[in-house]
């Protein structure tokens, strides 16, 4: 057994070794390091066909064409430029979004700002485990409706919201529809030809590709979706992001994603299985809840709490295993978490429950000894 265990996968993967080395090809002075915006030279055209070969392989991976997918730093840069681009462009008559209480803070934080340059925005609140009532979505939507910006899998618990319901409800009334997939690219399959999205946001370090890297893709189809210049300068990514594009950086994205695409299912049921075999050896803790909806949750991700065993205390007791309280955006600021408030949990509940989440490097050893080392450290709490 290693010295440590990480079990927040959620927060970040490390970078898969078959995609470390082929970025290494794009570093130094033996590989392709050229700037791919330099074309009068081939440095300069080498990078940028090894960018294309990239954004293509990514397009295909998740069903669209490769001059949809803008390249950005991070999903929340592409979640700001998906919701703040788009929603400028109908300032004049239209200024209403729909989004929900548990979506990833760069959602919420981005929809607040909107608010308060003369937006209005509905918050919808999920049901105690964590879905969204499709009816309530119906009824905010009103004639001033620009945008819908619901998640797919949420990052803190798990909860599989219906996209593509919610894609069909948005396509009826002519309404973009923006899902933030961080969670599930490269863990679910897309085929963005059959399904009714118009924006979509995600990064490549969720799937075992590098930090740094995020992409953005964009219904070329849809003739409504007008984005505004999110960075000024040389022109770059279609004149919506410009700056030197990072060839490494997409090199490791586009062969993490080839790499989880391949391997999905097999990856899938494994954790699946890791998932049940832990839930099942905890469930008969006293005390113990699930938060949000077991059945209709990621594999990779299990929200639980202990009554009256405070996280803060139990993360210490499993100091050798890598868990989170919350997201690790909310962590940074020590907040409790906002997404367990928004399914109804009281503040006592919430500073009782950890997230535990699962990925490609998990072996069924380390769960054991989660196992082994959850019971101890809830035994040893109590009897303090």
């Amino acid at each position: 057994m290693k010295n440590s265990i990480y079990l927040d996968y959620a927060a970040t993967t490390p970078v898969d070794k078959r995609v470390s080395k082929k970025m290494m090809k794009y570093l130094t002075i033996d590989g392709n390091f050229g700037n791919p915006s330099s074309n009068l030279h081939i440095f300069g055209w080498n990078a940028e066909k090894a960018i294309d070969t990239a954004r293509n392989n990514i397009a295909k991976c998740i069903g669209c064409n490769d001059n949809e997918i803008i390249f950005t730093s991070t999903a929340s840069e592409s979640i700001n430029i998906a919701i703040k681009c788009v929603v400028n462009c109908f300032k004049k008559n239209k200024k209403h979004i729909i989004t929900s209480t548990i979506e990833h803070k760069s959602v919420i934080e981005t929809c607040n700002y909107l608010e308060k340059i003369g937006f209005n925005v509905t918050y919808l609140k999920p049901s105690k485990d964590g879905l969204i009532n499709l009816n309530k979505l119906k009824e905010a939507i009103n004639k001033k409706t620009i945008l819908v910006s619901i998640m797919h899998v949420n990052n803190e618990i798990g909860v599989i919201q219906n996209i593509s319901k919610i894609g069909k409800i948005c396509h009826n009334e002519n309404i973009i529809y923006h899902v933030d997939a961080t969670q599930s690219i490269g863990k679910y399959p897309f085929n963005l030809k059959n399904m009714n999205i118009d924006l979509m946001s995600f990064s490549a370090h969720k799937f075992y590709g590098p930090k740094g890297i995020g992409a953005l893709y964009i219904n070329k189809k849809k003739s409504s979706i007008m984005l505004e210049t999110f960075i000024h300068g040389g022109g770059q990514e279609q004149n919506i992001r410009s700056g030197t594009l990072a060839v490494h950086q997409i090199i490791g994205m586009s062969e993490a994603l080839l790499i989880s695409i391949n391997e999905m299912e097999k990856d899938r049921l494994r954790i699946q299985d890791l998932k049940h075999y832990l839930w099942n050896n905890i469930k008969n803790i006293k005390g113990i809840y699930y938060n949000g909806n077991y059945l209709n949750s990621s594999p990779y991700i299990i929200n639980i709490g202990i009554k009256n065993i405070f996280n803060k205390l139990l993360i210490i007791e499993m100091k050798n295993i890598a868990v989170s309280f919350s997201s690790a955006c909310t962590s940074y600021y020590s907040q409790s978490s906002y997404v367990l408030k928004s399914i109804g949990l009281k503040n006592e509940l919430i500073q009782n429950s950890i997230r535990i989440s699962l990925g490609r490097f998990t072996t069924k050893k380390e769960i054991d000894y989660t196992i082994y080392k959850l019971h101890k450290s809830i035994n040893k709490i109590i009897h303090k």
